[in-house]
């Protein structure tokens, strides 16, 4: 009887296993970016500019050219990698804190300056790496470390919402958001991202997928609660879906 092989340990991954918390939903991430570069076929040309925090691991687990940077700069990076190497496929991956507090400028010029770079940015609600502490993206109400009272609109404003934002800028081709925690919802994460480097290997412009993330250890919560926390307060504040989508943008610029 032939055997046909299903699913199997992706092409691109290096070692025996990953080394994230238990209930991370990085690990379900990675598998999805592993399929969209093998899909894409892209593996060749793909360089991983990792970030500060829990991304900063990812270099272990990639086989492909693979660099990082201090907390934050990472489309800045990745903006000049593109520029000597505009072949290459280049994204980032990098956590809401970095994103969203002390990498923001960097964030922000990339798509105005329409880079063809890609960036995973990951929604946890917290600095996961350091502690838990109040992130960008921390939920009105929600207790961390550095919030132990909740936050508060009046003290710490509001909370961070990357792709409703970079969906303004006139450079972004594409901006999404998805979660991994359920299956449907992978799959739908797969194809945001597929489309966002499709946006960059069609040299279109800037490109950004937000995944929902849990942390169980920053949380306090099981892993199976964590999907009950992003169904029933995650998502109420982080909507998902398309943002921007767009195939052409118009670089033509007026006479003086």
């Amino acid at each position: 009887m032939d055997r046909q092989l299903i699913y199997g340990k992706p092409g691109l991954l290096t070692g025996p296993s990953l080394h994230h918390c238990p209930g991370c939903h990085y690990g379900i991430i990675l598998g999805v970016l592993f399929e969209v570069i093998e899909e894409l076929d892209i593996g060749g040309r793909a360089i991983a500019v990792t970030g500060g925090g829990c991304t900063a691991r990812w270099a272990r687990y990639l086989d492909i050219d693979t660099t990082g940077g201090i907390h934050g700069p990472g489309p800045a990076i990745a903006s000049a990698i593109k520029r000597i190497y505009p072949e290459s496929i280049v994204f980032v991956a990098q956590g809401d804190g970095e994103q969203g507090a002390i990498g923001l400028g960097y964030f922000m010029n990339s798509a105005l300056r329409a880079e063809k770079i890609t960036i995973m940015g990951f929604n946890n609600a917290c600095f996961g790496t350091t502690g838990g502490q109040m992130a960008p993206t921390t939920l009105l109400g929600m207790k961390t470390s550095t919030s132990p009272l909740g936050r508060n609109p009046q003290t710490e404003g509001f909370p961070f919402h990357a792709p409703e934002l970079i969906a303004t800028i006139k450079g972004t081709a594409y901006a999404a958001r998805v979660s991994v925690h359920t299956s449907a919802n992978r799959q739908r994460a797969k194809a945001a991202l597929k489309t966002a480097f499709q946006k960059q290997i069609d040299g279109v412009g800037f490109s950004l997928v937000e995944f929902i993330a849990a942390c169980p250890p920053n949380w306090h919560l099981s892993p199976g609660d964590c999907l009950k926390f992003i169904e029933e307060k995650m998502l109420v504040e982080f909507p998902l879906g398309d943002f921007k989508n767009v195939d052409t943008i118009d670089y033509s610029m007026p006479v003086f």
